[in-house]
């Protein structure tokens, strides 16, 4: 019968527990992040709680990659610090267990978590991902009035065109113009003009009534005739305290289509994603053979033929000189130079826009191309790095013999933003075609397995952290501070004495 070790038991239930804890801490940090982002897409919708608990939900399982690798480093390094600190390790170490033996239970614990985080990204990530865009967008879209932005005209409310001069606390809009096209074409509009005012939602939510204040409105009665220039045209002039411009509009929560969302990168697995790639590759490299000899031939070999004829008058204008250009150039009249320069610059005006014109339908298949690789392996980069992570956790924890929150912490949100920041700079590098996109998405990966083979050999090597040593080192740094601030503040009341 198979059974678990009372050590690799023990181990198990010390570590589990830190890493429930870590992880939840972790994913509620980043939610209010989320939060912070995104709350004036929120705030004022008039949506219910049930839409906006949903929306969490999938911005939380959207976040599950980000949080585990870091509450991994965080509960290892915490257990085996706080066995390290109660001396526990070392006792296990004096019954001629090694680190690496102490480690197998929660290595392949790891590993397992590693599996099934590779498997989440691939399963139920992209649905997620396709939810939580889906309901951010349709968020946003819904109340307008939120979105009206200051100084530029806002043409979203169907039939009107609103600019506001300022927009101030409580959804209040000060020196409005309005422009309402709803009757007829742009000549028949009604143009609106007001001090005040502020945008509200009708009871049965499908109607935006625009409340204005001090205003004037002027429009047109009818059409000028054709080949009337100077017909006479009646009009209304109206002043107003207080009025209301009842615009159609469903102001109800409606979800957009998730279809919108089906060909973007995060929202498709790994088979997919595999299949999209061999697609587009194939189809890219033969636009790629058709092009580029084209390119090279309306390039180079029209624009720079070799003609070793000598230059004479019965020679062609188009000829290309390739005895001595700079002499002949030299010797011609100024009015000879100037045409032949310009005569340059437009042929390579013409080259260059016509290879732009090329090449721009490969720019949106290349990109997209990029972000396809780039997501596939950022997922199999994301569930190695809870191994790595854990590689570095463990036997740190076990060198430095500190538990609780205090320098753990410290020392795991170092790391993890020492990752996060080479992962950024490689992700850039692969978006922008600099690097090859495993060269970027794997940096931090490749970073990781360096520090944490480091590490793990230091620990396994009995090396430890003195914190003593170090106060020592750091005590003459320590002194020398000292005298400088008492030096810094001797001169200063110095200066305050004879000022």
């Amino acid at each position: 019968m198979f059974r678990i070790k009372r050590l690799y038991s023990f181990l198990i239930k010390s570590f589990l527990p830190l890493l429930t804890v870590m992880f939840s801490v972790c994913l509620f940090v980043l939610l209010m992040q989320f939060l912070w982002r995104y709350i004036d897409d929120m705030v004022g919708k008039g949506v219910d709680l049930n839409i906006l608990g949903q929306l969490f939900f999938y911005a939380g399982i959207a976040l599950i990659p980000m949080c585990l690798p870091l509450a991994v480093l965080l509960s290892s390094l915490m257990t085996f610090g706080n066995l390290g600190e109660r001396f526990e390790l070392l006792a296990i170490k004096a019954a001629g267990i090694s680190l690496i033996r102490i480690m197998k239970p929660l290595i392949i614990l790891i590993f397992c978590i590693s599996v099934a985080d590779y498997f989440f990204q691939d399963i139920i990530l992209p649905k997620a991902q396709t939810k939580f865009s889906a309901m951010l967008l349709s968020l946003k879209q819904k109340s307008p009035e939120l979105d009206i932005p200051e100084r530029s005209f806002y043409k979203e409310l169907p039939g009107y065109n609103i600019y506001i001069e300022k927009k101030e606390k409580g959804g209040i809009f000060r020196n409005m113009m309005i422009y309402n096209y709803s009757p007829g074409n742009e000549n028949d509009a009604a143009v609106i003009v007001a001090d005040s005012g502020y945008l509200k939602v009708s009871a049965d939510k499908k109607y935006n009534i625009l409340a204005l204040y001090s205003g004037e409105s002027f429009q047109n009665l009818r059409k000028r005739r054709p080949g009337h220039k100077n017909e006479l045209i009646p009009y209304e002039r109206e002043k107003f305290s207080y009025k209301e411009i009842v615009i159609q509009f469903d102001t109800n929560f409606n979800i957009v289509d998730e279809s919108f969302f089906n060909g973007r990168d995060i929202s498709k697995n790994m088979k997919e994603l595999h299949y999209f790639i061999d697609s587009v590759s194939i189809v890219n490299d033969s636009i790629n053979r058709q092009i580029a000899p084209a390119v090279i031939e309306q390039t180079y070999s029209n624009s720079f033929r070799v003609n070793s004829r000598p230059l004479s008058a019965k020679q062609p204008c188009d000829t290309v000189y390739t005895d001595d250009f700079e002499q002949l150039f030299k010797n011609t009249s100024i009015e000879n130079q100037l045409r032949i320069l310009n005569e340059a610059k437009t042929i390579a005006s013409r080259k260059t826009t016509d290879f732009s014109v090329r090449m721009f339908s490969q720019i949106d298949t290349k990109k997209t191309l990029l972000g396809h690789q780039i997501e596939m392996n950022r997922r199999c980069a994301t569930a190695l790095a809870c191994i790595l992570f854990f590689f570095i956790g463990a036997p740190l924890g076990a060198i430095i013999r500190k538990g609780g929150l205090g320098l753990p912490a410290v020392l795991s949100v170092f790391i993890f933003i020492l990752y996060y920041t080479i992962d950024t700079f490689g992700l850039k590098m692969a978006k922008q075609g600099v690097w090859e996109v495993w060269h970027g998405m794997w940096l931090s990966s490749f970073v990781l397995i360096i520090l944490g083979s480091f590490i793990t050999y230091k620990a396994i090597n009995d090396f430890m952290l003195n914190f003593e040593d170090m106060k020592r080192i750091t005590k003459p740094f320590k002194l020398f501070t000292g005298k400088l601030k008492k030096s810094y503040n001797r001169g200063i009341s110095i200066l305050m004495r004879h000022s």
